[in-house]
């Protein structure tokens, strides 16, 4: 397979690059609008493309309970299905399992899961179906969205973890991850008409919770797999996501990952720091030299009213934004732009007392205004950071 990140420049840490998938090029570093169930919330794709948004991230597990991967895959696949017509990342659905399994209606094991080495059992928190996700499952249901770029099935300890369950945990997603490289590299062999075009790729997850030598021994661990004794490339995986920051821990330690793992990870392959975060936590991540980031925080904050307004300093200053909340009292009267800095849709035609009108009377236009705002706010502050 042909080369698919280039480096264009770096700067210390920092560096700029162009990751190339089946379905397009992305320049680095980016930040991709999540798409849970197929659509990111009140915006429609041709929006997102208008503010910026060269990829969106799908959620797997959701899309597998709901319409279902096969129903997907007879549409042509998740791009033909939500009409989008760039790359997609899906995650594995491991997070969602162990995040979302305690809510089921029909409980076994410990919080709704039960983990075994085979793959977790874990119940639908909204019918309580039993139902079982191995590594190669997940894998199976990606390849059936058409995804750009697959993540492997991972263990994602919650924080605070003990050491033993941290190193139980890494252990079990190494093992999950050689999985999911055997039967992905083994899929692609076994149907090649389909990637006449290419093939997708392949991400790994570093676990390890919140210590040092956790977080540097899973990163050893992914880099120095066996790779061909699987029946893939000896290139191995395609990028090396960093997965269980944002989980509760403190900001500091998520800094303190980033300088444990980032050097041990290759440096000809893009670097991917999962569900992060606030503004001013992407620009300390790309310093350490992160290409991709994803976070519901500029949407679920505007859907709440709650927008991010650009400053004058520089990125360096951690004031170089600030946030409103427009649902305030002072903005009843204040007929001004939400930031006169910016030109997405909202910005151009409307000002704070409407937009605070129209979160008064629960009207979703307002929602969807400060969430495409918020987007933007997020998708130029990547541009800044290419230079």
């Amino acid at each position: 397979m042909e080369k698919t990140f280039e480096i264009i420049k770096n700067e210390n840490f920092s560096r700029v690059g162009k990751l190339i998938t089946k379905n397009g090029e992305i320049n680095t570093p980016f930040f991709m609008p999540i798409a849970t169930k197929g659509a990111v919330k009140n915006i429609l794709p041709q929006e997102l493309k208008e503010i910026g948004a060269e990829i969106a991230l799908g959620n797997t597990y959701h899309l597998w309970l709901r319409p279902g991967d096969d129903l997907i895959a007879k549409a042509g696949d998740l791009h033909k299905f939500m009409n989008w017509n760039g790359p997609i990342l899906t995650d594995s659905g491991g997070f969602q399992v162990f995040s979302l399994g305690a809510r089921a209606k029909v409980n076994f094991g410990k919080n709704g899961v039960r983990l075994t080495e085979e793959g977790v059992h874990f119940t639908d928190p909204v019918n309580g179906k039993n139902h079982f996700m191995s590594p190669e499952k997940s894998i199976e249901i990606q390849l059936n969205l058409g995804s750009d770029i697959i993540m492997v099935l991972d263990e994602c300890p919650p924080y605070p973890a003990s050491y033993q369950y941290a190193k139980e945990s890494l252990d079990l997603t190494t093992r999950w991850a050689e999985r999911c490289f055997r039967f992905f590299h083994q899929y692609i062999k076994d149907n090649p008409e389909k990637y006449v075009s290419g093939r997708p790729l392949l991400f790994c997850i570093v676990q390890g919770s919140v210590y040092e030598d956790l977080r540097k021994e899973s990163a050893r661990q992914l880099t120095q797999i066996d790779f061909a004794s699987l029946g893939g490339p000896e290139t191995g995986w395609d990028g090396y996501a960093i997965g269980g920051v944002a989980v509760g821990e403190p900001r500091e330690k998520m800094y303190e990952i980033l300088q444990w793992v980032v050097p041990i990870l290759p440096e000809e392959k893009p670097r991917y720091l999962m569900g992060l975060g606030k503004p001013e936590e992407i620009v300390a991540a790309v310093a350490a030299g992160v290409d991709m980031f994803d976070c519901v925080i500029p949407t679920r904050e505007g859907r709440h009213g709650r927008l991010f307004i650009r400053g004058h300093d520089k990125l360096e200053n951690p004031d170089f934004y600030k946030t409103i909340n427009i649902n305030n009292e002072k903005f009843k009267e204040d007929f001004s732009p939400i930031d006169d800095q910016c030109d997405c849709m909202l910005c151009k035609n409307y000002t704070k007392a409407y937009l605070r009108y129209l979160f008064t009377v629960k009207e979703m236009l307002g929602m969807k205004l400060a969430a495409i705002h918020n987007l933007k706010f997020y998708l130029d502050l990547m541009n800044k950071l290419k230079g």
